[in-house]
């Protein structure tokens, strides 16, 4: 596809994801003067950005809303004074395609943007820990919600002799999403990550200790990221990672390094609960009452599946578990503006990746194990 930037110097932020998309979500600001640059970093009150004119620091004073999910993050694309501002501020941010948010640890019940504008979301998790398969569909969950696309790395995959067993294992908890074995120490499956971040923008998400930032630096080819060793004990980082950094990679397209999550929270994510449980979902359109509640009435699919062995318990639970945590989440906030935010993201997504599958060669992804 060849594109048709009004000022030829917009060729610079391409490999950062700019397209014909964002170039007419721009142009009324072009006419002003001001200048396109992709979130790089957010630190307080000020931001780093990469322009067509190389990088840029801003203020963010004047975009610093009270609704915290506005509020600029990395892989957002900001407006930005021109050349001359000392400091050159934020002017304002163009309307997100999509973005991973999570409720904070606060009791607030507040959503926090981890990343926007994201193609992939990679949930990042260590063979050398044990693997708990209801934080991966916590993730998952949180993941199909963004509008990206999922894909799970079980990172270290070079500290087991055969990882067969716990690859299957996440493949269950992971319907529909493609799972890869990699290994930054020996390379393994580092080809085939490559291929699939090409071209689109990725955030790296886990737990401290999932191995992210050295996954990062085997991605990028070079030592970027400080890394730490993992506790023996209890095979968790410590959290080296501070920032969420957005780097561009070698071979294409853009990755979002974060900082080991300890809590992922569930946020308006009922939809992407959904999708994780999709097995559930279909047996639930087969039980005789439409408001079945799957416990103890008759005719219950979901229930004749757990007898018969096809559906596990700890599916159901954790279902169950994530379902109600959603619904006490939604109790707690105005799910009006949230179905309206939700709603504009999912149309401007659908724009986004029709450009990310355009720039391709088209065809969608597939499922790749190694």
């Amino acid at each position: 596809m060849s594109f048709s930037f009004r000022d030829a110097s917009s060729h610079a932020l391409v490999p950062y994801g700019w397209d014909d998309v964002w170039e007419s979500e721009f142009a009324p600001y072009a006419e002003q003067g001001l200048v396109a640059g992709r979130v790089v970093r957010v630190d307080r009150a000020m931001c780093d950005l990469f322009t067509a004119e190389g990088p840029v620091r801003a203020d963010t004073a004047l975009v610093t809303p009270q609704d915290p999910l506005r509020v600029v993050c990395t892989g957002d694309w900001a407006v930005v004074d021109a050349v001359g501002g000392d400091p050159r501020f934020v002017r304002t941010l163009l309307p997100r395609r999509t973005a991973f948010v999570r409720s904070t640890s606060s009791k607030r019940s507040e959503g926090q943007v981890l990343a926007a504008n994201l193609d992939h979301v990679v949930v990042c998790v260590s063979l050398a820990a044990e693997l708990d398969l209801g934080r991966l569909e916590r993730f998952l969950s949180l993941a199909w919600e963004s509008g990206a696309t999922p894909l799970v790395v079980l990172t270290k995959a070079d500290t087991l002799e055969d990882s067969t067993h716990l690859l299957a294992d996440a493949e269950a908890a992971a319907p529909g999403v493609q799972v890869l074995v990699v290994s930054a120490a020996t390379g393994a499956g580092l080809d085939d990550l490559t291929a699939v971040l090409a071209g689109g923008t990725s955030v790296l998400l886990g737990q401290s200790g999932a191995g992210k930032s050295t996954l990062t630096n085997a991605l990028l080819g070079q030592e970027v990221q400080e890394v730490q060793a993992t506790r023996d004990a209890d095979g968790k980082g410590r959290h080296t990672t501070t920032t969420r950094d957005l780097l561009a990679l070698p071979g294409g397209g853009v990755i979002i390094d974060t900082p080991g999550l300890r809590g992922v929270g569930l946020w308006d994510a009922q939809s992407g609960v959904g999708q994780v449980f999709a097995e559930i979902e279909e047996l639930a359109a087969d039980c005789r009452f439409q408001d079945c509640s799957h416990t103890s009435e008759p005719g219950c699919a979901v229930l004749a599946a757990l007898e018969d062995g096809t559906l596990p318990h700890r599916r159901l639970d954790s279902y169950r578990k994530l379902l109600r945590e959603n619904a006490w989440i939604a109790s707690r906030t105005d799910q009006r503006l949230r179905a309206e935010m939700r709603r504009e993201w999912k149309q401007r997504s659908a724009a986004g990746r029709e450009m990310y599958e355009r720039k391709r060669g088209g065809g969608g992804g597939h499922r790749r194990t190694v």
